[in-house]
């Protein structure tokens, strides 16, 4: 992927110094936060600054939208766990929180929802 450029050889063994090890972490924290090697790639290798700033922006953006469905997700789990509903499906306060989710809010119960 041209990520990575091995380091030099010193007797026969490569010597890795700390700006290999601040690479290679840039690298994993890029990839753990949702970046795929090309996106990674094209942040490492941009020229200007702002050219890498609006690429961040892009993925920073992305980030905050799956935090948000993370969020909601972890709410509708929280709820679950504590629920004492025999068929959560059938639980007012599950229902409210996914119609929510799903934009239904304002549909009368007897609405299709195609």
């Amino acid at each position: 992927m041209g990520l990575l450029t091995p380091a030099a050889r010193v007797n026969g063994r490569r010597r890795y110094t700390r700006d290999h090890v601040i690479h290679v972490m840039t690298i994993i924290r890029a990839k753990a936060g949702g970046m795929s090697l090309e996106q990674i790639r094209e942040v490492l290798n941009v020229t200007g600054q702002a050219e890498r700033r609006a690429l961040l922006q892009r993925h920073h953006a992305e980030l905050e939208r799956r935090l948000e469905e993370i969020s909601a997700s972890k709410r509708l789990i929280e709820h679950l766990m504590e629920c004492d509903a025999d068929d959560f499906t059938q639980c007012p306060a599950y229902r409210r929180m996914v119609e929510s989710a799903a934009g239904l809010q304002n549909l009368h119960e007897d609405t299709c929802v195609i």
